[in-house]
């Protein structure tokens, strides 16, 4: 019942916004009592943080998987994290919607913890590129911490127009954005034939 709980409480924040959003209007859309969810959240707070951590949490958790793998290249994670970034919107699409737009209904403790999530993703991913860049993959003269923020500012900005159902898929967006990305920091340019 908790993950119905978050799955139309997502679907609701993202139409109506979480401001707009009342607990009845949750457990209305459920059939369920109010007892229903304070049984698994103390407050419509509390189940905005829970959809914040599951997010960030499982952002970092496949970043770490694919930072991991010693039998790929820099380039090769790059690609797998913009790609996993991407094709994340399929199931995920609503929730980074309302990561994206809804923290500041969060305190300021539970905004700073959801921050320092996010910054570490920022943080690996810059560390990606910095490695690139000592072994020769990416240019020696790259700004990587603004390369990290452009980065996640295109893969980031998709979810508020990508439509995975459209006439380009997932993967082909993913690939359009690495090779841009790519042809931009990689120290020999890639020409497709």
């Amino acid at each position: 019942m908790k993950d119905k709980i978050t799955e139309h409480s997502i679907r609701l924040f993202e139409k109506q916004g979480f401001s707009e959003t009342s607990i009845q209007d949750i457990v209305d859309s459920l059939g369920v009592t109010k007892g229903t969810f304070y049984y698994y959240f103390s407050s419509k707070e509390e189940l905005l943080m829970d959809i914040h951590l599951g997010y960030i949490n499982g952002l970092l958790n496949q970043q770490e998987k694919i930072l991991n793998d010693k039998a790929t290249s820099s380039r090769e994670k790059l690609n797998d994290i913009v790609t996993m970034l991407i094709t994340d919107i399929k199931t995920k699409g609503s929730a980074a919607k309302i990561f994206f737009t809804e923290m500041k209904n969060l305190s300021e403790e539970r905004i700073e913890l959801i921050k320092s999530k996010r910054d570490q993703f920022r943080f690996n991913l810059e560390e990606l590129l910095n490695q690139g860049v000592k072994n020769g993959e990416f240019r020696s003269d790259l700004k990587t911490a603004i390369v990290t923020f452009g980065i996640l500012g295109v893969a980031n900005w998709s979810y508020f127009w990508f439509n995975p159902a459209g006439n380009v898929s997932d993967r082909e967006v993913a690939e359009i954005f690495v090779e841009m990305i790519l042809q931009g920091i990689q120290t020999t340019l890639i020409v497709n034939k």
